[in-house]
């Protein structure tokens, strides 16, 4: 059992995450005021307390694009990417990760895309310097949006790869289309540059984790948990050096385990996996970094020492230039 100052300690540590979704991410008071201003009817969005409200996982991918239906400007998703870099900062995050699709910002025209990107970057850089907190950005394709939608995504990613859009990857209804119904546009993503991962193993079992490493050659999984459930998959992982995106709070919310001891990010890191901590849709599962990290200290009685580890492994796998990766490092020494 630990005790109060332990977990204080755990609490407070600089942490790394790099499995978040921009929008989903997204404070409901925010949306909600949004909404306001635009004079947008969000009826069904909220619960009467101010949450989000969803019933099931596909519920929750409807609720996600109503709430995101009131980000129409460049401006507005400057002001999500301050109120996103707030949050995160507030719960010692030092380096984060951010999922951006472009049918959300631009809806997937490259110049339209090019307005909204720099109005984002312009948040972040001044978040930056403000807190000290360092954002990269991911370029997301929406599975259930259908390969050609992909090619345009994968189109924007590659026309502003560089220093700030490191990576490429697909999120969504991983019910819907098979990986390599996305090869062409992670092609294009990985000819641009771009470091590559996948939303698998969450809904689709560990097949659909087997079918991205192979069809998409990505080197991150995001969740990826199920393979836990094919013991020769997860040899796999671990011989390819393969980093898995963990969200146990969100697979917790959303039913994909029953409870937080019945999850298998233990199992997957006692055998060697990179598994690294993050928190998907925070405001959604009702969660925080912070959270996280005294969930799991709790459930599983990982101490500064296990946390620490988790923290350079995802710094490590992070889709960042090795400067940028340095600062992180140092900022995550311990004492």
């Amino acid at each position: 059992m630990m005790d109060e100052d332990q977990l204080d300690r755990i609490r407070r540590l600089p942490k790394v995450e790099l499995h978040l979704h921009h929008e989903g991410a997204a404070p409901p008071a925010f949306i909600k005021g949004l909404a306001q201003e635009k004079s947008v009817n969000l009826d069904g969005v909220f619960t009467p307390d101010g949450s989000y409200a969803f019933r099931d996982f596909v519920h929750f991918l409807s609720v996600y694009e109503a709430a995101t239906s009131v980000l129409k400007t460049p401006e507005d998703y400057a002001r999500l990417t301050k109120a996103v870099l707030e949050e995160s900062a507030a719960n010692d995050v030092v380096y984060s990760e951010t999922f951006l699709s472009p049918d959300f910002c631009g809806g997937g025209d490259v110049g339209a895309w090019r307005e909204y990107l720099h109005a984002i970057i312009e948040a972040a850089n001044e978040a930056e310097r403000d807190s000290g907190i360092i954002l990269r950005g991911i370029v997301t394709c929406i599975r259930h949006f259908g390969p050609e939608k992909a090619k345009a995504a994968a189109l924007c990613a590659a026309e502003t790869a560089g220093d700030w859009i490191t990576g490429f990857g697909i999120a969504g209804d991983e019910m819907k289309g098979k990986p390599k119904d996305f090869a062409y546009s992670f092609d294009m993503a990985r000819e641009a540059g771009l470091r590559l991962t996948a939303h698998a193993g969450e809904w689709g079992g560990a097949q659909s984790v087997a079918a991205s490493i192979r069809d998409l050659r990505v080197e991150r999984i995001g969740h990826g948990v199920h393979a836990i459930n094919d013991l020769a998959l997860v040899d796999e992982i671990i011989e390819s050096g393969i980093t898995l995106e963990v969200c146990p709070g969100s697979n917790v919310t959303l039913g994909v385990y029953p409870s937080l001891a019945k999850h298998p990010i233990e199992h997957l890191r006692d055998r060697g996996v990179k598994v690294t901590v993050s928190t998907d849709d925070p405001p959604f599962f009702h969660t925080t970094m912070r959270d996280e990290y005294l969930n799991l200290a709790r459930t599983f009685g990982w101490d500064e020492e296990v946390f620490g580890d988790i923290n350079e492994t995802a710094a490590k796998a992070a889709f960042c230039d090795e400067d940028t990766r340095d600062r992180v490092l140092k900022r995550l020494e311990r004492t």
